[in-house]
């Protein structure tokens, strides 16, 4: 096993923020000389860097079982991104201290005192006793490599305060970062990302000087599709098919799979579940072999594991039905869930659509699936095109005429009963959005729009949007949305 040193140098943007010549903040802890504050506000920091009263925000009552503390899993890119988006960079909303107006649990602010991440508010976790902001990680776009060129960086970064962290040395490419269980370390793939050189590698967290060190390289194939929490084991797929693990710790790669792509871990880090072109979703339960998950159908792909329920999420296109858009032939694929179990009739969670216009039809399809981490919601993505003649485009782009002004991407979250089965209407969260992200507390969903990331806390009792999204405005870096499941915003577990 070898090891390489992370300088810590960060490319271009990456430098962690400072206060600017005449800013008289950058996040609410630079606001502390102000005093304390009436009763019922509080001190922020808002986008012009400057101190501002603001009134306390009253945290939403969750439903029953809400928040649970889980990852989660998502599929392919729904298609290209429309639309730009201004935004704006503001903070997470949380209190400094302890809001008096929650129940005990969940309401120590950003920088109080905590014994545990429980005490800790929405997006937060404890951290050296601390409530600290969760971090994203992303692939992005735009690094600059030792060669003069540029490649793909593995970045982290506060939710709530943009400061993307390279997780590799200066001029080394990096990709696909994936937190460890507890959230103390990341992995990533560094080097020649794009083939069998790459070097899946493991840091610890906070990203410091320490070194990374080197599990594997990729032997015979490219490392791609690679997951890790909640248990020891590092899954990945050789290339385009094939399942390898190594522990976190080193030692023996293991092939458990001659074929298959996207896998997923259960609650426990040792059952998975992953597809199989033409043949579906297998489950390998308690380390036996994998069996296909009777009742899922042989289309099936992309599942995912709800770390609570025993619902499986996934994506099928029972029908066969196809969409061509240029030369590429699509499934239009629907979203079901089954009994990890198996067996029974899949519930449909989102169909397909299809709307009769003058010269045509505006269809959708469904994409980027994602469970909330206690199985109460689901977010997915519909990708919405104009079909002429068996000729599509995706609505949002030139020359999709018949769309009007309907976005491609659209991020909608539906209610899901414990059965499984939708329960109500879809709640559309965020247009031309892709590769939706539950936070591990269920109350933030992360999402890739027009290269940039976002962050949109919600209420996690109607899924509707609460308060303004934290847009990380797109600079040196570009986040990437093309590999689908390899760049959905990966959250550290609390």
């Amino acid at each position: 096993m070898t090891k390489r040193v992370v300088l810590g140098a960060l490319f271009g943007a990456l430098t962690m923020l400072a206060t600017g010549c005449g800013d008289e903040c950058v996040d609410q802890y630079d606001c502390r000389d102000k005093g304390v504050a009436p009763a019922g506000q509080q001190w922020t920091c808002n986008a012009d860097n400057k101190c501002e009263l603001q009134n306390i925000p009253v945290e939403p009552e969750p439903d029953a079982g809400t928040g649970g503390d889980a990852g989660t899993d998502a599929g392919t890119d729904a298609g290209t991104d429309a639309g730009t988006d201004a935004g704006t960079e503001v903070d997470a909303g949380t209190d400094a201290g302890t809001d008096a107006g929650t129940d005990a649990g969940m309401n120590v602010g950003k920088g109080g005192a905590c014994s545990a991440t429980p005490d800790c508010m929405a997006g937060l976790r404890c951290e050296a006793n601390t409530c600290q902001s969760l971090l994203i990680a992303v692939t992005a776009s735009g690094a600059t490599l030792s060669d003069g060129g540029t490649g793909t960086a593995a970045l982290v970064t506060p939710f709530d305060v943009p400061s993307l962290t390279s997780l590799s040395d200066a001029g080394v490419a990096s990709a696909y970062p994936r937190f460890g269980p507890g959230g103390t370390q990341v992995a990533f793939v560094q080097g020649d990302v794009t083939d069998a050189e790459g070097e899946l590698s493991v840091r610890p967290l906070p990203v410091t000087d320490a070194a990374a060190t080197v599990l594997t390289t990729g032997g015979s194939a490219r490392i791609r599709y690679m997951e890790w929490e909640p248990g020891n084991l590092i899954a990945w797929v050789r290339g385009s098919t094939g399942i390898s693990t190594i522990a976190a710790t080193g030692g023996t790669v293991t092939s458990v799979t001659n074929s298959g792509t996207f896998p997923d871990w259960a609650a426990n880090g040792t059952d998975f579940a992953y597809s199989a072109a033409n043949t579906g979703i297998y489950v390998s339960t308690g380390g036996a072999a994998p069996a296909v998950l009777q009742g899922s159908a042989p289309t099936g792909e992309q599942p995912h594991f709800n770390r609570v329920t025993s619902q499986l999420l996934f994506l099928a296109n029972p029908e066969g039905e196809t969409v061509t858009f240029g030369t590429e032939v699509t499934p239009v694929l629907k979203l079901y869930s089954l009994p990890v179990t198996g067996g029974g009739t899949p519930e449909v969670l989102a169909a397909k659509s299809s709307d009769a216009v003058t010269g045509g039809t505006v269809d959708s399809y469904i994409a980027n699936p994602n469970w909330a981490p206690d199985g109460s919601w689901v977010a997915y993505v519909r990708a919405y095109y104009q079909n002429v003649g068996g000729a599509a485009v995706l609505c949002g782009s030139t020359g999709a005429t018949l769309c009007g002004n309907r976005a491609g991407n659209i991020v909608f979250l539906q209610r899901v009963k414990a059965s499984g089965a939708a329960d109500g209407a879809p709640v559309q969260l965020a247009e031309n959005a892709t590769l939706p992200s539950f936070s591990p507390d269920g109350r933030l969903v992360a999402f890739i729009k027009s290269g940039e990331l976002n962050v949109q806390p919600i209420d996690p009792a109607t899924g509707q949007a609460s308060g303004t999204a934290i847009v990380h405005t797109k600079g040196t870096y570009t986040v990437l949305t093309n590999e689908g499941d390899d760049h959905r915003p990966r959250w550290q577990p609390r």
